[in-house]
């Protein structure tokens, strides 16, 4: 045996309290190391010094106690891209699979651009394990196909018959909508399987001055919006925006999925859009994505999980995407291919987002007594636009 070892405990968020006691506590003794030199193992009876021991934990979530947290120095590793799961899925996934299920070289043909479609509409992890449980499943009902009917020699699977072996999809990928639409802006949010597109909706109605929010939002999230709402108000009459729209119109804030836990303070710019948007009647440019926080001075602050919300924004077909300014030295963790297909705008204030976002420029109101105007907007030209001036 070996004094210093390296122990690897698997998946310790899935550890349970019940009768027969507590791992959690178990552990705390175990990692700490001022304590574990003199370990003592209760069903031995014996001291043991486990202080040469090197313990690797992982965890799919951080969902374990504060106190074995503490102990512990936390390495966020990212999921697969959807690039690399295909990758994976070819080279070594599927010939397995092929392999396991007896088919010979050329019985079954299963391109990546189907492989793609079973990653965007069959499974939602981080990693390939449900992923090759449906190439699994597929390779098992081309076998059942080819001895039920002798004389095929071949089974071709491609994205028209895929449903035939997968059944109906089961999820869907965020794309960016195909119009411009006024109080409607895509946002980008990070969860434990990646990226996704975050639509935030902003209607005025007419009421007394009452914000709604619904779509089972987090304490954070909900906390961004009245920090938005702030933004505009305080600058309201730069915007356009009567000073006491407030006063006899409710607005209405809502993220879909209804059913799905939101949380985080990213989408703050994209809920002072919304608002802007559904205030002063100006469309949002539907192939814009937004990412980040904001203070009640209108300044940009920089978010986390930049990766994950760039392919999300580059696979739903997003062409422009607003980050950060301070979040721009983390591009060079951008995979090339995803940085060079999408315009990619870093932005320190609000008003740089609203003068790309909106399809127009809003025309401010004149001061109250003397009143300054605050972050006035000015809508940047396309190069296309400037081409057809000149």
């Amino acid at each position: 045996g070996t004094r210093n070892p390296l122990m690897l405990l698997d998946e310790v968020d899935k550890m349970a309290m019940d009768f027969r006691g507590d791992p959690a506590s178990a552990l705390l003794e175990v990692l700490d190391p001022e304590q574990n030199a003199t370990f003592n193992d209760h069903y031995l009876e014996v001291d043991f010094n486990l202080s040469e021991v090197m313990f690797v934990t992982t965890a799919n979530t951080l969902n374990i106690p504060a106190a074995l947290m503490d102990r512990m120095e936390v390495i966020r590793i990212s999921g697969y891209t959807e690039d690399e799961k295909t990758h994976i899925a070819t080279k070594y996934l599927l010939p397995k699979q092929i392999e396991k299920a007896g088919l010979l070289d050329g019985e079954m043909q299963l391109s990546q651009a189907v492989i793609r479609d079973i990653i965007r509409y069959y499974t939602r992890e981080a990693g390939v394990r449900n992923l090759e449980r449906e190439l699994a499943r597929i390779c098992r009902k081309v076998v059942k196909e080819l001895l039920l009917d002798k004389k095929r020699t071949r089974v071709q699977v491609s994205d028209r018959n895929l449903e035939k072996y997968l059944g109906v999809r089961r999820f869907d990928f965020g794309k960016a909508e195909k119009e411009n639409r006024i109080g409607e802006v895509t946002g980008l949010a990070w969860t434990e399987v990646g990226g996704e597109l975050l639509s935030i909706e902003a209607v005025v109605v007419p009421g007394r001055g009452k914000l709604l929010i619904t779509g089972k939002l987090g304490d954070v999230m909900q906390e961004s919006i009245q920090a938005a709402m702030s933004v505009v108000r305080a600058r309201s009459r730069a915007l356009g925006i009567p000073a006491d729209f407030y006063q006899n119109r409710d607005v209405h804030i809502h993220v879909p999925e209804g059913a799905t836990p939101k949380d985080g303070p990213s989408a703050g710019i994209g809920m002072a859009t919304a608002l802007v948007s559904a205030l002063t009647n100006i469309p949002v440019h539907a192939t814009v994505a937004m990412t980040g926080e904001i203070t009640l001075r209108g300044e940009v602050l920089p978010i986390g999980g930049l990766k994950e919300k760039l392919l999300a924004a580059h696979r739903g077909g997003i062409s422009t995407v607003l980050i950060p300014a301070e979040n721009e030295k983390d591009l060079q963790e951008i995979p090339k291919n995803v940085r060079d297909a999408l315009t990619i705008k870093p932005v320190r204030w609000i008003d740089e987002v609203l003068a790309i976002a909106l399809e127009s420029s809003p025309t401010p109101l004149p001061p109250d007594n003397g009143e300054p105007l605050v972050g006035v907007v000015a809508v940047q030209e396309s190069p296309e636009d400037k081409a057809m001036a000149h």
